[in-house]
């Protein structure tokens, strides 16, 4: 097919990855947002854990998704951790007017050491 027409893959069905900017050199290997790791829900079911370093490949929304899932009252609810993204995602998007992967990146970036 020609390129236009595949469309835009949107984070739950919303947001797009295509305009994340990653600003801190040393995070873009580390911070997987691009086209590439595009998904439509961070539920992918991939095992990112076989291979050393291979979590890096691991789209940063889902590693957010499956922290969510610690502590043995929350092991395995993916779907809920989903929704508490989702919901977070929106709440954020109402409050700022951004996109939220932007935001989450940004968050990401200043949680580090400098």
């Amino acid at each position: 097919p020609q390129p236009a027409d595949i469309p835009e893959i949107k984070l739950f069905g919303r947001w797009s990855c295509y305009d994340v900017q990653v600003s801190d050199m040393s995070l873009q290997d580390h911070i997987s947002v691009k086209e590439k790791f595009a998904k439509y829900l961070p539920h992918s079911a991939g095992r990112y854990a076989h291979k050393r370093f291979r979590k890096a490949q691991c789209p940063i929304v889902e590693r957010l998704t499956n922290s969510l899932m610690m502590h043995g009252r929350n092991n395995g609810k993916k779907l809920m951790a989903v929704r508490i993204v989702k919901h977070a995602f929106e709440i954020i998007h109402l409050l700022t007017g951004e996109n939220p992967l932007q935001v989450l990146v940004t968050a990401i970036i200043n949680s580090g050491p400098r």
